[in-house]
């Protein structure tokens, strides 16, 4: 549905990418959280939670006005393993927590027209673009380009901004490695002890016969 608004690269940006950086953590285009001119941000649709947040609510009060119960947040790539191809890593946390709470005002907007049937917010930990227990390269089978641990850490912070943002559930979405399913488990695990408190866990996996 994203698609149908035809949005361009100005519009990815909004205001506080324009310049090629990110002005709200820095003061110029030699800053760290850069995002340089040249690299094209349009496709980022994590990004257009902040760039663009009516957007993903339209789409989100769309599906809630046509008899969804549920809707999932727009963080399918907010992971600093899939923001690093944007150079957006800093922003994993931020998105994730602004995917929950655009999700969450939509829901509770449309709620409050229906008393007692509540909407619910399902935060979403998409795959990542890497694989823990697949080598990529088919001539070097043993090679990995990630780690558990490594995924362990960016789906934990991910995990956080969910949660702050006001998730009902975390969804691990669309697993097609089960050592990356792993990690994600084994970090929402993490969250839930630290914070002392648990949401409901759900498993969306992609099955081949191959």
């Amino acid at each position: 549905m994203i698609q149908r608004h035809g949005l361009e690269e100005a519009d990815y940006r909004g205001e506080r990418f324009a310049e090629g950086y990110d002005s709200a953590h820095a003061h110029g285009p030699g800053c760290d959280h850069g995002t340089p001119q040249g690299h094209d941000l349009k496709g980022n649709n994590d990004l257009l939670l902040l760039s663009k947040p009516e957007v993903i609510a339209q789409i989100h009060t769309a599906y809630l006005e046509a008899g969804a119960d549920l809707v999932e947040t727009n963080t399918f790539n907010a992971t600093s393993v899939s923001q690093a191809d944007y150079h957006l890593e800093h922003l994993v946390y931020e998105l994730n927590k602004a995917g929950a709470a655009v999700a969450r005002a939509c829901c509770d907007a449309v709620a409050a027209t229906t008393p007692g049937k509540p909407r619910f917010v399902i935060g979403v930990l998409g795959p990542t673009s890497r694989t823990a227990s697949i080598s990529p390269d088919v001539n070097d089978p043993g090679f990995r380009n990630t780690s558990f641990d490594a995924l362990r850490e960016t789906y934990r912070e991910a995990i956080d901004g969910l949660i702050d943002g006001g998730a009902d559930t975390i969804m691990v979405e669309t697993i097609f490695d089960t050592l990356n399913a792993k990690a994600a488990l084994f970090a929402i695990e993490e969250a839930f002890d630290d914070r002392g408190a648990r949401l409901p866990i759900m498993i969306s996996g992609t099955i081949t016969d191959a």
